[in-house]
């Protein structure tokens, strides 16, 4: 059940990376490794019976598909909220919350099919449950995985967990056949049940001490939002993601139209289709085994590129041929260059997040992964329909190497993982009666820039202002006084106290970095004047004759209701 994962390396390739048995030596890494490689084997297994079942029940392909679109609808809809929860409050247990849910879907087929009550609804809720923990779970555990392992072994353990699910895609399916023709699918559900419990256990074991947040967590529809700006600000992550989804919608044709080129290219049968999804599933093994090495000789976007314009002509391959053996490999090309692509990707996201967003930029990218291939697949099928499944895969051949362009306009980013830096000093004095809710607060900076820095100074602040907004700010403004050109004043905003006081602990080494290049400017007496104000715009107060000003009378209450002065 542990997800199909797929730092930014700095300005040389990653050479000091550790690798597998390094990883492994960790010993509640091995423990989660292991035991996910079971319950990723017992999900294969479920998958299989799920549709056999429900080809039994129904007869009906309309219905057999609907188990493949139960289990992805509720995975696309809550992994955004599960990544702001997965920041939000302690990832070990949110992970664990996540696999008790989809252990219940588990035991609902289980259940079901050995009372002999199951149906095609109990089928369908099963696989939407299942999704929906498993969204619950994946943002939570990956983000987790830097605490394990550190942010230079992260490529590595990330490419085990990849084998551990292409191991799994590779033999559970043939497993589960296999169970179910001499045991039936009350055997396989509850197999499944029974693989659960490993990684339940191995997550119970890790005794992972959370650091206690100093504010209240924020709001579930404003953290959500708050991913969704520091993916929009900061540039090396936007890309990521983009090009995720670029890259994802044209690797999806084959992975959709494996069943027609088996039957209709290949003439072939489910032994064939069972052999062409077994050589994905090993060639995605045999190069997450040298992805290691590779990081040590290629960048990440030289393996990126090289690694879809492979795909692209193993796409071809497979498009036009007809003798099983050259479809074998080149559906071996195809594993494994997807694994190193969405590899790669995932790497990329997870280290160029600081920690207090990773669940939530994780939760983009695989919202980006999973949504290209949703509509990448769509698309194909649609042409596969009207001409061919040979023309199909030659477009999107085509497409994907047309797709390399992408990384001349945007590069993946080849700067080290990220660090938080500590905010500086103690929190700013404040004399007025306030809650975390008060707000909006608006702050300002005044800088004295010589005037032949101008251009300069400028510039900089531009990088200033990518660092506010993705922390939290809006509204970011410069100004230059027409009187005193050398006076200008930075202006920004935060919805509450809270959300200002939230914002000075999430910049990193790099914000931090950036920041006091734009303070290196400022030639005025002493530091920059900063101004810290709880705005009130004309007609948001409203007084009352008999209310008191802060200070007038001993009995004012530290907050004033709406009958005195609303804040």
């Amino acid at each position: 059940m542990v997800p199909d994962f797929g730092a930014s390396p700095a300005a040389t390739p990653e050479r000091s990376e550790s690798g597998f048995k390094t990883v492994l030596a960790g010993p509640v890494f091995r423990r989660i490794w292991s035991a996910s490689l079971l319950s990723n084997l017992g999900q294969q297994m479920q998958s299989v019976a799920a549709a056999w079942t429900m080809l039994q029940l129904t007869h009906r392909p309309d219905m057999v598909a609907l188990v493949q679109t139960a289990g992805a609808i509720p995975f696309m809809l809550m992994v955004s909220a599960a990544g702001a929860i997965a920041d939000m409050y302690d990832r070990r247990k949110v992970a664990m919350l996540g696999l008790g849910v989809c252990l219940l879907g588990a035991a609902i087929l289980a259940v079901t099919s050995a009372t002999g009550s199951i149906a095609p609804s109990y089928i369908l809720l099963a696989c939407a449950v299942t999704a929906a923990g498993y969204a619950l779970f994946s943002p939570s555990w990956q983000a987790s995985v830097a605490e394990l392992v550190g942010p230079r072994a992260m490529p590595s353990a990330i490419t085990l967990f990849s084998l551990s699910m292409n191991s799994a895609r590779s033999l559970g399916p043939a497993l589960g056949g296999v169970i179910i023709a001499l045991a039936g699918s009350v055997v396989a559900f509850g197999t499944n049940v029974v693989l659960f419990l490993p990684i339940l256990v191995a997550m119970a074991l890790w005794q992972r001490r959370p650091v206690p947040p100093r504010l209240p967590p924020e709001r579930l529809d404003r953290a959500i939002l708050a991913g969704m700006r520091y993916v929009r600000h900061s540039p090396p992550i936007r890309r990521a993601v983009i090009r995720t989804f670029a890259t994802a919608f044209g690797c999806a044709s084959v992975q959709s139209l494996i069943p027609i080129l088996a039957h209709d290219r290949l003439n072939g049968g489910p032994t064939t289709f069972g052999i062409l999804l077994g050589c994905y599933g090993l060639g995605a093994v045999v190069f997450g085994l040298f992805l290691p090495r590779l990081r040590t000789l290629l960048t990440p976007e030289h393996i990126l590129r090289t690694c879809v314009g492979i795909n692209a002509a193993a796409t071809l391959l497979i498009a036009v041929s007809t003798w099983l053996p050259v479809a074998a490999l080149a559906s071996m090309l195809l594993g494994g260059t997807w694994t190193l692509i969405s590899s790669t990707f995932n790497v990329s996201i997870q280290t160029g997040s600081p920690r207090w967003v990773g669940g939530r930029a994780l939760s983009m990218y695989q919202t980006a992964l999973s949504g290209g291939l949703a509509l990448g697949a769509a698309l194909a099928g649609v042409i596969a329909t009207a001409y061919g499944t040979t023309f199909s895969l030659s477009l999107s051949s085509a497409y994907l190497v047309a797709s390399l362009g992408l990384g001349f306009v945007m590069p993946l980013s080849r700067r080290a993982a990220v660090e938080q830096a500590p905010a500086p000093g103690a929190d700013p004095v404040v004399k007025m009666a306030l809650t975390g809710r008060s707000g909006p607060i608006a702050v300002e900076l005044e800088y004295r820039v010589p005037a032949d820095q101008a251009r300069a100074f400028y510039d900089v602040m531009r990088d200033v202002r990518l660092s506010r907004e993705r922390n939290g700010a809006f509204n970011t403004t410069l100004a230059r006084d027409v009187a005193d050109p050398e006076l200008w004043i930075e202006r920004f905003h935060y919805a509450t106290w809270n959300d200002y006081l939230r914002a000075r602990d999430r910049p990193t080494v790099d914000d931090r970095a950036v920041r006091d290049r734009a303070l290196a400017f400022h030639v005025g007496p002493g530091d920059p004047r900063i101004r810290r104000m709880l705005e009130r715009p004309t007609g948001s107060v409203r007084w009352r004759d008999e209310a008191l000003d802060p200070g007038e009378g001993p009995e004012m209450p530290a907050l004033l209701t709406p009958s005195g002065l609303a804040t």
